[in-house]
């Protein structure tokens, strides 16, 4: 783990909550990472490692979680888009590149359309891309489809921080892929005393937000990016299944020719090791280095 700054800026309802990793020089390009549905911002960590300085990171507790647990609504994607517009304004470093996972792939490509002026190119990895809800799914079955078991876990207390680890640990994706960087992540979501402590997330937040993947602007975003942008897909699932969220099929469905946007398959890593794995994350850590000197 390398050293951080935690920061906050102010946004309607309060100030959001971020972690800041500096660059070695003071002038270096700034880049602003967000976190999926249920993490954090140190779920960017090992990338921040793996930029060894050479940009400033920023990553935001999205609002709703870990640090800005506390911010009321409303939630949603374009909630958060706008939440990271006031963030990059706070940085006051001009256009930035915008990098997102999972969810905050969508926030970062919703951000890039309503706010042209402030962030050049994306790098989304595992999501920004959608697909119409399915009509016969209620929203409580939509949700699971979303989120799966991570709904679950909101609603559930551990006795102390190690029975948060354990669990996490038995998390099929993290099988052989436990770090010091992956625990920090995790243990970040954790609040409460023992023998009671549970997840930051605020379940409205969640419900709120997963429900809003599916909104025509979300849907919309990818094709009408400002600026060039790559999808960075991870080849397995959220549980490490063999499918994973986008697959060559899916992606062609979703008719790309036209748009900003350019897929690149990340083989052998699923939804979660895409981002905290030390290869994966270099080749993240590369493209975003490569982007932000453009």
């Amino acid at each position: 783990m390398i050293p951080h700054e935690e920061i906050k800026v102010p946004v309607n309802g309060g100030e959001l909550a971020a972690v800041r990793w500096p660059a070695a020089e003071p002038d270096a390009p700034v880049v602003v990472a967000l976190h999926g549905i249920t993490a954090n911002a140190l779920s960017w960590g090992p990338v921040a490692r793996l930029l060894a300085g050479r940009v400033t990171l920023v990553a935001p507790d999205l609002r709703g979680r870990a640090g800005s647990s506390h911010l009321p609504g409303p939630y949603g994607i374009t909630a958060h888009a706008d939440d990271v517009a006031a963030l990059s304004e706070a940085l006051g470093v001009g256009r930035v590149v915008l990098a997102g996972h999972s969810m905050g792939a969508f926030v970062a490509a919703v951000a890039a359309v309503r706010h042209p002026d402030r962030f050049g190119p994306l790098l989304l990895v595992d999501g920004g891309i959608g697909f119409p809800a399915p009509t016969h799914l209620s929203p409580d079955e939509l949700m699971t489809a979303v989120t799966g078991p991570a709904m679950d876990r909101l609603s559930m207390t551990f006795q102390d921080r190690a029975a948060y680890r354990a669990f996490w640990q038995a998390h099929p994706a993290f099988a052989g892929a436990w770090s010091d960087e992956v625990d920090a992540y995790i243990q970040r979501d954790l609040t409460g005393a023992e023998p009671a402590m549970r997840s930051t997330c605020r379940i409205e937040a969640v419900r709120t937000d997963g429900v809003g993947l599916f909104d025509e602007e979300v849907l919309s975003a990818v094709r009408k990016l400002p600026a060039e942008a790559t999808l960075l897909w991870a080849a397995r699932g959220v549980m490490d299944e063999e499918q994973g969220l986008y697959d060559e099929k899916r992606l062609a469905a979703a008719d790309l020719a036209g748009t900003r946007l350019t897929p690149v398959a990340v083989p052998d890593v699923n939804h979660y090791t895409v981002l905290t794995g030390d290869r994966s994350g270099r080749e993240i850590a590369e493209r975003l280095v490569a982007y932000a000197r453009a």
